[in-house]
Parts: C-alpha cells; sequence; structure tokens
C-alpha cells in the first residue's frame, strides 16, 4: 500500500526499518477496524478471491484519495505493506498520532520523495517484502489524482513485480475521493467506497526488469487493467506537480526511462 509510491527515480527512504511482519498491532487493528468500516461504510468489494492468500503478491491500484491506504486493507483478504509518505508519520496531535498509529500498525515504510540510491533503497525495501512472500501494495500513479482521472503509471511496479515474479492484482477503487477530498479532515459517513480486485497478470512475459521497453508494456497492461475496473477517463499524461525553476522543467520536457 505505498502509499504514495513512485518511479525508482521518485521516491527516498527515510531509513526506517522494513517490517517483516505486520504484527500484533495489525492483528488487532484489523479485528476491530476492518467490521467497524464495513458497519460503518458498507463498502462493496468485488473480486476479492482474486488476491492469492499466500505468497508474493503486488496490489496495484488506483491513487484518489488519503483512505485508499486504509480501504484496500480493509476489503483485502490478507494483512498488506505499503509505502507512504512521510507526512503521514509526522502529523501532530489527536488526528497526527491516529495517523502514525495506524500505519505503523499495518507495516508501512515511510517514504519522502527524491531520488537517487535512497530511491533505489526504498524499492529494495518492497523487493524484500516480496521475497518473503508478503503482500505489497503500490499507486503505479504515484500521487493521488486530484482531478478524478487516471494518470499514466510509472514503471517502478512492473520493475519489482519483473524482478521478483510476484504476480500483479490491480485494483479500481471508486467513491474514496468522495469520502474524503483532498483537503478534507475527516471522511463522510454519507458516500460509499468500491473495492475491485481484478484477475492476477503475470507480466513475465514482456521480458527481463533489465529491459526498459519490457517495464513500460508490463506498466501499461497493469494500467488497463487498472482502468477497466475503475472506469476513469484517461489523463493520458503523468500526475506530477507543476515545475519549480528552469531546471525542473527541462527534466520533465527532456525524455527518460522512468517514465
Amino acid at each position: 500500500m505505498i502509499s504514495e509510491q513512485q518511479a525508482p527515480s521518485d521516491v527516498e527512504s527515510t531509513g526506517a526499518p522494513v517490517p517483516r511482519r505486520a504484527g500484533l498491532r495489525y492483528a488487532v487493528g484489523r479485528m476491530i477496524a476492518a467490521p467497524l468500516a464495513r458497519a460503518v461504510y458498507r463498502p462493496r468489494i468485488e473480486g476479492r478471491d482474486n488476491v492469492p492468500r499466500t505468497g508474493a503478491v503486488i496490489l496495484a491500484s488506483n491513487h484518489l484519495s488519503f483512505i485508499d491506504s486504509m480501504a484496500i486493507p480493509v476489503a483485502a483478504p490478507r494483512p498488506v505493506h505499503f509505502l507512504a509518505k512521510s507526512s503521514y508519520f509526522e502529523g501532530s496531535g489527536f488526528s497526527g498520532a491516529l495517523s502514525r498509529g495506524f500505519f505503523t500498525s499495518v507495516g508501512a515504510i515511510p517514504v519522502r520523495r527524491g531520488a537517487g540510491q535512497a530511491a533505489l533503497d526504498a524499492l529494495d525495501q518492497q523487493r524484500q517484502l516480496l521475497e518473503e512472500g508478503l503482500a505489497v501494495a503500490l499507486y503505479p500513479e504515484g500521487t493521488r489524482s486530484t482531478d478524478g482521472r487516471l494518470y499514466k503509471g510509472r514503471t517502478g511496479v512492473a520493475f519489482l513485480a519483473l524482478q521478483t515474479g510476484a504476480p500483479v492484482v490491480p485494483v479500481g477503487l471508486t467513491g474514496t475521493d468522495r469520502v474524503m477530498p483532498v483537503g478534507a479532515k475527516l471522511p463522510s459517513l454519507k458516500e460509499k467506497v468500491t473495492v475491485r480486485f481484478g484477475e492476477p497478470i503475470d507480466v513475465s512475459r514482456h521480458g527481463p526488469a533489465t529491459s526498459g521497453k519490457a517495464r513500460r508494456l508490463a506498466t501499461d497492461e497493469i494500467m488497463a487493467a487498472i482502468h477497466q475496473l475503475s472506469g476513469q477517463e484517461l489523463a493520458g499524461v503523468y500526475n506530477e506537480p507543476p515545475a519549480q525553476g528552469a531546471i525542473e522543467k527541462l527534466k520533465q520536457a527532456l525524455p527518460h526511462e522512468r517514465r
């Protein structure tokens, strides 16, 4: 469940230890939070049986809201690990403690956007989790869609799938942006969420992880499956914040493999 997972050049690890198991806090939290969330929000969950109960698996989802990283573990039939923005661990007051406690309990790995070796280390942390036979959730778009459209996927998810051989289960979320829009302090109780799990995808036929073409083709296949599940309008571009300064504008204008 990263939460805002990026391609290899777009995330920076905070140096937090890699969780090896969800642990007691997750088990207790799942026993309490999952039934409560289902009772309050009555989410519609489709294709739950498509998620393998054991072994490494990547859940690749669209990303509309902060609560996506809560909706997926509530709906999934097994514990799920993910990268989450470091800001989710750094808040103050009751809401900050609640956010920090939740993400820690599910074994989330805090990351900051960045580049270089630290970004590769973050992907390596996810690879380690997959090699231990755990489930990892990622957002190929890299960050939340603020306009509801589905943006092009970055190749980090495909890289992990090709490198580890883990199947990819596409996930389509709808309604989470209405339950908790960007900027909202509390979730709405009036809206409903749908979580759709698609059939597992084996991307190995596209080639090795070292091939840029294989990563791009695998990513496009994953995003097409997510699109079928979410029904979103396609943006056709990458979801990037406005470039600040001439150098950043130049970086965005030039083609590079992570796209």
